[in-house]
């Protein structure tokens, strides 16, 4: 029996104690999977550490794990409440012997595919503590191999692809990919921009978790924002969704003969960094560039060469 929509999930918040704990309870015992999403949900956006600031694409990422979670415990005999403390490195191993069901994909799980699923099992297991329901905590000796791969190499930075495929953007969109590209912006941030947050060369990114940062724009960005009107009447720039976004880029990929070089937004974001790197060879400065936290993302998103330092050490 749902108990509780997977909508109504700040709901479970509100509740008193008792009450929360006896709906955590019932949920748990009957492997009822949408009221166990929302209470993770509700749990992130009221409890967790980034609270209401909690991304939509991680609430997203969480569920998707819970969903994935539930039924393998009820198909392996764990009770969700009580479970053994070997169960949750039974489920990463399942995780990585499991095919992929991504779209035209095939083989196992990816790493951080394995890893994302885990984040969220956990997610769901400090939401029934946070409920009362159980103190357990299986994932706690989990183990979750790193990836040897680094994601610069199998998601490596667009090369000339991008000016390739510029010319068979219209306007609007040829914008989009340059503020992904040239001004190193999350598509998520850049489809949230509005007409109000360009001042001059600079555009004011509300990025990850509320963060305000400043960019200077290039030339070309500046020249193809300028052409601009708003799209929607709140101001904003863009009226797309993310799908609607990638399918047209995927079309002038094509229409540029790069159809299978495509590899999503985030190559075009790594493109930036790597060249914003190779001009300043300051990873603090393409950090800042980009809106992270730590320099150790931003090394993710810059490809360097082998040898990089081959001059430098030549009179050694």
């Amino acid at each position: 029996m749902t108990l509780v929509r997977a909508t109504d999930a700040l709901i479970l918040a509100n509740l008193a104690d008792p009450v929360l704990r006896v709906r955590a309870v019932e949920a748990a015992s009957q492997y009822d999977v949408e009221v166990l999403v929302s209470l993770t949900e509700s749990y992130m956006l009221t409890a967790s550490r980034k609270g209401a600031r909690t991304s939509v694409k991680t609430i997203q990422a969480y569920s998707l794990a819970v969903r994935e979670f539930v039924p393998w415990a009820q198909r392996s005999g764990v009770q969700l409440l009580r479970p053994g403390r070997r169960d949750g490195g039974r489920f990463v191993s399942w995780l990585q012997t499991r095919p992929s069901n991504g779209k035209g994909k095939q083989g196992r799980l990816a790493a951080s595919s394995v890893a994302q699923y885990v984040a969220g099992a956990r997610a769901m297991y400090r939401a029934l503590r946070w409920a009362g329901a159980t103190d357990a905590q299986p994932f706690e000796e989990a183990h979750v191999p790193p990836d040897p791969t680094p994601g610069i190499v199998k998601n490596p930075p667009y090369a000339a692809e991008i000016d390739a495929a510029l010319p068979h953007c219209e306007p609007r969109l040829a914008a989009l990919l340059l503020l992904c590209a040239h001004a190193g912006l999350r598509v998520s941030e850049a489809l949230q921009l509005r007409l109000s947050d360009l001042s001059g060369s600079q555009l004011t990114v509300a990025g990850k978790g509320g963060k305000v940062r400043r960019v200077p724009l290039g030339r070309r960005t500046r020249e193809a924002l300028s052409t601009l009107t708003p799209a929607r009447a709140d101001g904003r720039l863009f009226h797309w969704t993310y799908g609607q976004a990638t399918y047209r880029l995927q079309k002038a990929f094509r229409a540029a003969g790069h159809g299978d070089a495509w590899r999503g937004f985030h190559a075009a974001r790594k493109h930036s960094g790597t060249r914003l790197y190779a001009a300043t060879r300051d990873f603090t400065r393409v950090g800042l560039f980009l809106g992270h936290s730590s320099v150790d993302t931003t090394r993710r998103y810059v490809a360097v060469l082998d040898n990089d330092v081959s001059r430098e050490v030549e009179d050694f």
